[in-house]
């Protein structure tokens, strides 16, 4: 719904937003981006992480400025060390956590799709034994309910599931890299009705 947003149609279930190591971004501003690289991961990396505020033809922007802004301090650790391990990572944790699976499971039922958040995340928290971070869109004018738009994972750095909830500090980096494209993003309110997006199930 951006006016700058030249988005086509857009996928019908959850894709992926970055693979970001905490509080840092930028770590080596040489290390370009090469998608030559990644050239056998393309055919999932158009449909598993797909840029979808920008035309199909312009869909390495968004691995780049993922790449460049995290995926350069990911790759201290040797498992994330080439921009081919840190994709081919990503896409991995995906397919593994299955995300859309859980949400048909334990979420979406046919004959409504607003939510208590406390309901969300306590089917989130049963299905992956950790707590995740739910950010939401607030109500738009008129409306009461908030919406999903995004679920985090948090990881150690054996990239083992935690709760994100263990973190500390602030989250500056997180919702720096939001703006990119949602910047209204912020945590659920767990007193508001909320909405899960109907496409995703």
């Amino acid at each position: 719904q951006m006016s700058a947003n030249d988005c086509q149609d857009p996928p019908e279930y959850w894709t992926i937003h970055g693979l970001w190591p905490n509080r840092a971004e930028e770590c080596n501003r040489t290390w370009h981006f090469n998608v030559t690289e990644i050239k056998d991961l393309m055919s999932d990396m158009r449909r598993y992480w797909p840029d979808v505020l920008h035309s199909s033809q312009n869909c390495t922007h968004f691995w780049r400025h993922e790449w460049e802004k995290h995926g350069t301090c990911a790759a201290t650790l040797q498992i994330l060390n080439s921009q081919k391990k840190y994709f081919g990572k990503a896409l991995e944790l995906y397919q593994h956590l299955d995300l859309n699976r859980c949400a048909s499971d334990f979420i979406i039922y046919p004959s409504f799709l607003i939510f208590q958040m406390t309901a969300i995340k306590e089917a989130l928290t049963s299905f992956y034994g950790v707590t995740l971070k739910i950010q939401c869109l607030p109500p738009e004018e008129g409306e009461k309910a908030q919406t999903i738009g995004q679920i985090e994972f948090c990881f150690s750095k054996k990239l083992e599931l935690r709760n994100c909830t263990e973190l500390t500090g602030g989250s500056e980096w997180m919702q720096a890299d939001l703006e990119l494209g949602t910047g209204e993003l912020s945590v659920c309110d767990d007193t508001l009705p909320t909405y899960y997006p109907s496409q995703v199930q």
